[in-house]
Order: C-alpha cells, then sequence, then structure tokens
C-alpha cells in the first residue's frame, strides 16, 4: 500500500470540507445577531449606540421662543422595567434668556414597539425622568425644565433605534416579523415569528 499517494488526497478532502463550511456560513456573517434556530434576534448595546449616535444632535422650537437641543446622547438598559433610557446634553436657547444657551442633562426613559412598515424598533412615549440645569435656579430653572422635558420627549417620540432591512429578516424562503421586545442589561431581544 502507497500512504504517499493517501495522505495528500486526505489533506485535499480535508481541506475542501474545511473550506466548504467556511462558505456556508460566509452568508450568515452579516447575521451575527440573529438566532433563527431561537427565533430570536439581540442587539448589543453597542450596535445600539451607534445607531442613536448617528441620529443627533436634534433640535425643535418650542413656542416660536425657545429652540431646544439633544446631543451626544447615551444609551441606557433598563432590564427589570423592560425600558430603553436615553441621557442627552440639552441646550435651550432663548432671547429672552440673560444667560443663553442654557445647558444641562436631560433623561429620557422609553418603552418600545416595532414599527412593521418601517421594519424599526423605535422609542415609544418617552418620558423625561432628570433633568438638570446649569447656571439657572428658582422659577426660571423650573419653567425651563417642564420645556426642556417636554422638548426631549416630543424630540424621542418614535426615535429609531435599529432598522431591519428586508433580506435580514428573510432566510430562505421565509420572512420574519419582529415580535416580542424584551431589554436585557447589555442589550435588546427581539423574538422573530
Amino acid at each position: 500500500m502507497n500512504h504517499r499517494n493517501l495522505l495528500p488526497t486526505s489533506r485535499r478532502r480535508v481541506l475542501r470540507a474545511l473550506l466548504g463550511a467556511a462558505a456556508l456560513q460566509a452568508p450568515f456573517a452579516a447575521l451575527a445577531g440573529f438566532n433563527f434556530f431561537t427565533s430570536e434576534y439581540t442587539a448589543t448595546r453597542e450596535e445600539l449606540q451607534v445607531q442613536i449616535a448617528k441620529r443627533f444632535p436634534v433640535a425643535e422650537r418650542y413656542a416660536e421662543i425657545f429652540m431646544v437641543g439633544l446631543r451626544d446622547p447615551q444609551l441606557g438598559l433598563d432590564e427589570r422595567n423592560n425600558r430603553a433610557a436615553i441621557t442627552a446634553t440639552l441646550t435651550i436657547a432663548s432671547p429672552l434668556l440673560a444667560a443663553s444657551p442654557v445647558q444641562g442633562v436631560v433623561s429620557v426613559s422609553s418603552a418600545l414597539k416595532y414599527d412593521a412598515a418601517a421594519r424599526a424598533l423605535r422609542l415609544d412615549q418617552p418620558k423625561a425622568e432628570r433633568i438638570e440645569l446649569q447656571g439657572i435656579e428658582g422659577r426660571d430653572a423650573e419653567r425651563l425644565q417642564k420645556i426642556g422635558a417636554l422638548v426631549a420627549q416630543e424630540l424621542l417620540q418614535g426615535q429609531v433605534l435599529r432598522s431591519f432591512t428586508a433580506n435580514e429578516l428573510t432566510v430562505g424562503r421565509k420572512t420574519y416579523e419582529i415580535g416580542d421586545i424584551t431589554v436585557q442589561d447589555d442589550g435588546i431581544k427581539v423574538q422573530l415569528k
């Protein structure tokens, strides 16, 4: 028996098998957060942070007198209450303010919902939980806090955390929809149905 011919053929088979396995995995590399065996997709905190940062800064005029802006968002995840939170730098500018613009920080928590038409995971019914302004006190601070909270909620209502492409939700002939949304400490998990 000639061992020299057997060994190279065996190596070629192993090499072909490894290359074949790598080729099969290549289409699924883009679907890293998808687990079609458990019918789930998990978006990591880092992935979501990158996505939300792309949508800032945002600003809106209030009562034609105030300009309220948000920038530098930081995503927080509250597993216990199944809510996401955005903490951002807040700016309120107005010709009526002696020290304009006023800077501060706002923290908004929000439920999440899936928008099937846009294939997007969105913030839903955000609520300003904390607002701190620098260099202003008393009744002026209270009024500006109310304005800042109201506008921050409006700016974040419907904000997209993660969009999905049709290709991401399709495997073979099956197209998945998004079901239950679960906030975890390190990401957000959605059910694929």
